[in-house]
């Protein structure tokens, strides 16, 4: 199936680094819109230097930017601060993940591109925020996994702070970023009126964390780490069994009863500690052991077998290289050959998002670094002329 058109027509400037912004004009630009991504010569974007390398070209790069036009400027010098601000004049969207500050020293802040295009759409995505105490303080997904609180409730419990294996702070602020975007077009182009939309790392991650906060509020007690347990339900985490692990989850009443079928237990029905789901939350340390007693005697695929038979939500912990290779990613055709600008032949995973059953095949491969100066640029001027 060819790329969505669901933003056909929308032209979208990116001035990002790495992560957060990039995935932000990803997820645009899989839906159709043409994403101009404009980086500074010589270098490009930061992820173009991250390894696996294929000859020569970053399959990280390659990840975050399929289906975008690269532009190379140099922000700092005068004459390219000025194409830069006529790429924006023209634009419906700006994306930015600068440090709050540094778009309005070069002179391409939302004050100054919105007089000149008021109806543009900018959004800026920092750390904490375009104002208040923090709103200069750099961050990386690292540190804001730790500020957020996500590390305080992520590994074992008594173990040292980890954070999770995903930077989930850098893309959660991009996915916050991609969904706000497309709200302030709709405003934008029924009132002629565009907004400048403020993503920090911090609050969307503070945004996902709804479960955790709500639970602080309503306790005054914080969250804890509990592993891959739930602090509301059990049995509900990953087990150990027979020579390795797997993840089950039976999260009310009917499913504990098939639980016990399936593991021959049905007298533990009848205990007061697995009576409910509060009890069995409260005493799943208990809950836990006498379970995997029972899975120390068969494998992985045995139990999993069994508790699909009974429709239990069961799975294994799979390695990348096994789910990639799982046959409903494969029907899903999630997983699709991309041609690099080198040649080099590699794959990749595409928009997960299928509209009517389908599946969107990537429209352009990612660019090389300036690869559209010339076409870009070009568009620039029958523009600017009617403009004068």
């Amino acid at each position: 199936m060819k790329q969505q058109s669901t933003l056909a027509g929308v032209r979208v400037i990116e001035i990002c680094n790495v992560a957060a912004g990039p995935f932000c004009g990803m997820l645009l630009a899989d839906m159709g819109a043409d994403v101009v991504k404009i980086e500074p010569p010589g270098s490009g974007d930061t992820l173009r230097s991250w390894a696996p390398i294929t000859d020569g070209y970053s399959e990280n790069f390659a990840s975050l930017n399929r289906n975008k036009r690269s532009v190379a400027l140099n922000l700092k010098d005068p004459a390219d601060q000025q194409l830069a601000a006529q790429l924006i004049a023209q634009a419906d969207v700006l994306i930015e993940n600068n440090r709050p500050g540094v778009m309005d020293r070069l002179g391409l802040g939302y004050q100054a591109m919105s007089e000149r295009n008021p109806k543009l759409v900018y959004c800026s995505i920092s750390a904490y925020g375009q104002s208040g105490p923090r709103s200069q303080e750099g961050g990386f997904d690292l540190t804001l996994q730790a500020m957020s609180g996500l590390m305080s409730v992520t590994g074992e419990t008594g173990g040292a702070p980890v954070k999770c294996g995903v930077p989930v702070c850098d893309f959660t602020a991009g996915l916050y970023g991609a969904f706000s975007v497309v709200a302030a077009l709709r405003t934008a182009q029924a009132e002629g009126q565009g907004t400048h939309v403020d993503i920090s790392m911090l609050g969307a991650t503070l945004g996902i964390a709804a479960l955790q906060t709500s639970q602080y509020f309503g306790t005054g007690v914080d969250p804890v780490k509990l592993g891959s347990a739930h602090p509301r339900n059990a049995p509900y985490q990953v087990f150990r069994c027979q020579g390795g692990y797997f993840g089950m989850a039976a999260g009310n009443d009917a499913l504990w009863k098939s639980v016990c079928g399936v593991v021959g237990r049905d007298d533990l029905l009848a205990d007061a500690r697995f009576a409910n789901t509060g009890a069995r939350a409260a005493n799943q340390e208990v809950l836990r052991d006498l379970l995997e007693d029972i899975f120390a005697q068969a494998d992985s695929d045995t139990w999993l077998a069994r508790f699909r038979q009974a429709g239990v939500p069961c799975a294994p912990v799979n390695n990348y290289s096994d789910v990639l290779a799982d046959p409903q990613v494969e029907h899903m055709q999630w997983v699709q050959d991309l041609t690099l600008p080198n040649g080099a032949r590699t794959k990749t995973f595409v928009s997960p998002i299928r509209f009517n059953g389908h599946t969107a095949d990537v429209a352009r491969r990612p660019p090389n670094l300036g690869e559209h100066n010339a076409e870009v640029l070009a568009e620039l001027q029958p523009r600017s002329r009617a403009a004068e």
